[in-house]
C-alpha cells in the first residue's frame, strides 16, 4: 500500500497517510478542519544498464584486434 502525504492549505500540517490505491484522498486537516491536498513529490529517474550513453552506441573508426597488433598487410605484385 503507498504512503501520500498530505498538506493542510490553512495551518500548513503536514503528515502522512498509508491508503490504497482506489481509496478517495482526505480532505478534511485532522488539526484544523482546513482543506487539504495530496503533496506531490518527483520521483528520480534511474537509467541501468548499456545503451544509455551516446558512447555506448557508437564504435570505433579503426577496430582493434584481440591482441593489439596491427594487421598484417599483405602486398600483391603487380604483372
Amino acid at each position: 500500500m503507498p504512503i501520500y502525504d498530505y498538506e493542510c492549505n490553512l495551518c500548513q500540517f503536514r503528515f502522512e497517510k498509508r491508503q490504497r490505491f482506489d481509496e478517495e484522498p482526505i480532505d478534511t486537516c485532522p488539526k484544523c478542519q482546513g482543506n487539504l491536498r495530496r503533496v506531490i513529490h518527483s520521483t528520480p529517474l534511474l537509467f541501468k544498464g548499456s545503451g544509455f550513453y551516446i558512447t555506448d552506441s557508437r564504435q570505433s573508426s579503426a577496430p582493434k584486434e584481440a591482441t593489439g597488433r596491427e594487421p598484417d598487410k599483405k602486398h600483391h605484385k603487380g604483372k
